[in-house]
């Protein structure tokens, strides 16, 4: 059976830092794609950060390029996303998925994670 969970959520302050983890469970990250997705109330759901299969190259689109990292522990078969510098329209559900070899899309993966909240705010 395949599971995704999502954990390190929660309440911080503008500016400051949290480190999401998803273990994955039932398949193997040297032959499935993780991306993380988030979404925020009333908005589309937006992927973020994805890292590869293979050569676990990263792709980190525009709104969190320069603030969020994504990195991966095969051993451990948990992929972490690393958020600096947050910002309040940075709150959100924030989701992994995953795809075999791709990068999932937002509505087009094999397996989704149920989330986990972060909420950045004074």
């Amino acid at each position: 059976q395949v599971q995704l969970v999502e954990s390190g959520g929660g309440l911080v302050q503008p500016g400051g830092s949290l480190r999401l983890s998803c273990v994955v469970s039932g398949l193997s990250l040297d032959y499935y794609a993780i991306g993380w997705f988030r979404q925020a109330p009333g908005k589309e759901r937006e992927g973020i950060s994805c890292i590869s299969s293979s050569d676990g190259s990263t792709y980190s689109s525009d709104s969190v390029k320069g603030r969020f990292t994504v990195s991966r522990d095969n051993a451990k078969n948990t992929v972490y996303l690393q958020m600096n510098s947050l910002k309040p329209e940075d709150t959100a559900v924030y989701y992994c998925a995953t795809r075999f070899i791709k990068c999932p899309s937002r509505y087009d993966y094999d397996y989704r994670g149920q989330g986990t909240q972060v909420t950045v705010s004074s």
